[in-house]
């Protein structure tokens, strides 16, 4: 049987705090975190951070007028965004069952966490159910072109190959070594129809899509053709006030 998400990112805890934590180490604040501002609004009574990990995005909303709660559910990575010099309040829950009132935010932010949870329906849908009416939830994943295939070579002109189906979804796991540090992403692919009607089913109308481009000349996957292929998708969703 295999492992769940869930055991599988409190397995990787520690090393991916340690990435996470290295400045400029990855896309998160060159391209991710400035898309996602972009569809962010004005900060409310209450935001969730989703899938917080060890907190970098908690800290960054922090940092913008943001009452944060964090959660993971991952013990470790909680207690690390905790224990940060920059606290991040967290708690430990699985996304598909948040020990939260309904209605009880104005924001949910799930910044690269729904590709990696086990039951993707049952967090969206409990992100909306932790919104009150009019609340929006902003995610970012793993674009569904990236996690579907790979570039055939090495060099910015490469073909890009899809391999199997873009439509199943599947899991998957990447080993990445990068400046002396290592990290496994242990995730599922799903489509962009998928996440949709994820959205579609709880209530949520899709407000925006972004797919930002990965331009950053200095980085060492610039060598590699992300300035033509989109890496991430993000979104941003209103919960719709229930029919009268």
């Amino acid at each position: 049987m295999t492992d769940s998400l869930r055991r599988a990112w409190e397995a990787e805890a520690e090393a991916w705090a340690t990435w996470a934590r290295a400045p400029r180490h990855d896309a998160f604040s060159h391209v991710t975190l400035d898309a996602l501002r972009s569809l962010l609004p004005e900060p409310g009574e209450r935001t969730l951070a989703l899938g917080a990990g060890e907190g970098r995005m908690g800290r960054a909303l922090a940092a913008a007028g943001h009452r944060v709660l964090g959660i993971d559910s991952s013990p470790t990575l909680t207690r690390l965004a905790a224990t940060h010099e920059q606290p991040v309040e967290s708690i430990v829950a699985d996304l598909a069952g948040l020990p939260l009132r309904a209605g009880s935010a104005d924001l949910a932010v799930a910044c690269m966490s729904l590709q990696d949870v086990d039951d993707l329906d049952g967090a969206v849908g409990e992100a909306a159910r932790a919104l009150r009416p009019g609340g929006r939830l902003v995610l970012a994943v793993v674009h569904p072109m990236n996690s579907a295939g790979r570039f055939a070579a090495p060099g910015p002109d490469a073909p890009f190959v899809i391999t199997g189906s873009y439509f199943d979804s599947f899991r998957y796991a990447d080993h990445v070594e990068r400046s002396g540090f290592e990290m496994t992403f242990h995730s599922a692919h799903h489509s962009i129809e998928r996440y949709s009607r994820a959205l579609e089913a709880a209530g949520f109308v899709i407000e925006a899509v972004r797919e930002p481009r990965w331009l950053d000349p200095g980085d060492a996957t610039s060598t590699e053709g992300w300035h033509r292929i989109p890496c991430f998708l993000l979104l941003r969703a209103r919960r719709a006030a229930p029919a009268r």
